[in-house]
């Protein structure tokens, strides 16, 4: 039965990586789809080979997650559990179209499964949550949204007086390197949360010591299932992206994803698990008020918000959902 568990953990673990890799690696291509500087195919190879490169960088943030978040020693159905109901929530938001974050329905169901399971809040490290994931949450939209912002001023004033058509040749070319870098930093971020999981449930099942960084193999296997999902494209997203926010030329796509990548690294860097689709979304905001209040779809805008506000509570609500089921299960075989 243990080992059925931790490969249903793996499993389930890379298809929670699968789903990010089409449902987050959309955020970062879009803005280069829709401005043209790349068609769909060339963007989502571009972002899948960078994915691939950033995931294999750092293990800071699957660090986070393997020993930040919860202090009791779960069982490896827990862990399954969480993993189910973030993979719901990835779904839902995905059928919907909406760019909610992957990285907070993981952790969010983390927390409801080990909250249903223990039977206590005790066992959540609430100083790693708010230090780790709710402070990130909250100030790295804002983040993404001034310093594109002020790039995009800067900018805008720097190549004022050029004709359109040189801003379009040039910065074409230029928004296909800050489309790989914004690639690289999703892959840096976003792949390291499976790994986590993953490594945390081989330390639950004594397959690691505690304390053990994440395994070579994890990592592979993680970047190359991140790479694959992203081959596959979220149109849905990357439409609501590149149109559905506010208008973007090759100028702004190239102020929206090198602001986000900037973001992202320093998140990364500090073992922050934040959202890349929050992250660039808000970049996204932030170049489109640098040309008017106006540009920016707001109705669009409020509803990713909400979608934001209330993905960590709805996806605890689902992982402690599927803890409870899985539980009842266990007890009756």
């Amino acid at each position: 039965m243990l080992s059925l568990i931790i490969f249903l953990v793996v499993a389930f673990a890379l298809i929670f990586e699968f789903i990010n890799g089409f449902h987050d690696t959309a955020n970062a291509i879009a803005t280069t789809v829709y401005t043209r500087a790349l068609t769909a195919r060339r963007a989502i190879l571009l972002a899948a080979i960078m994915n691939l490169c950033g995931a294999l960088v750092s293990e800071k943030v699957a660090s986070t997650i393997t020993h930040g978040l919860v202090n009791v020693n779960l069982e490896e159905y827990v862990i399954l559990a969480a993993l189910i109901g973030a993979i719901i929530w990835n779904l839902f938001t995905w059928w919907r179209g909406l760019p909610s974050s992957s990285s907070h329905a993981l952790i969010g169901s983390l927390i409801g499964a080990a909250i249903v399971y223990s039977m206590s809040l005790e066992h959540i490290i609430w100083s790693g949550v708010l230090q780790k994931v709710v402070i990130p949450l909250v100030i790295s939209p804002f983040i993404g949204i001034f310093v594109a912002l002020g790039l995009m001023k800067l900018l805008m004033n720097f190549i004022a007086n050029w004709s359109p058509h040189k801003v379009n040749s040039i910065f074409s070319k230029l928004q296909v390197c800050s489309a790989a870098f914004v690639a690289f930093s999703h892959g840096t971020n976003d792949a390291q949360k499976t790994m986590g999981i993953i490594t945390l449930a081989l330390i639950t099942a004594d397959q690691l010591p505690a304390g053990a960084s994440v395994p070579f193999w994890v990592k592979i296997i993680c970047a190359l299932t991140m790479m694959a999902g992203t081959s596959v494209g979220g149109w849905k997203i990357m439409k609501t992206m590149g149109r559905g926010v506010t208008h973007l030329d090759p100028p702004s796509g190239l102020v929206a994803e090198t602001s986000s990548a900037l973001v992202i690294e320093t998140m990364s860097a500090i073992g922050a698990p934040i959202s890349t689709t929050h992250v660039i979304t808000s970049a996204v905001m932030g170049v489109g008020s640098a040309r008017r209040i106006s540009a920016v779809k707001w109705s669009k805008a409020q509803d990713i918000i909400q979608t934001w506000v209330i993905t960590l509570p709805a996806a605890a609500l689902l992982g402690g959902a599927a803890c409870f089921i899985i539980e009842k299960f266990m007890r009756v075989i």
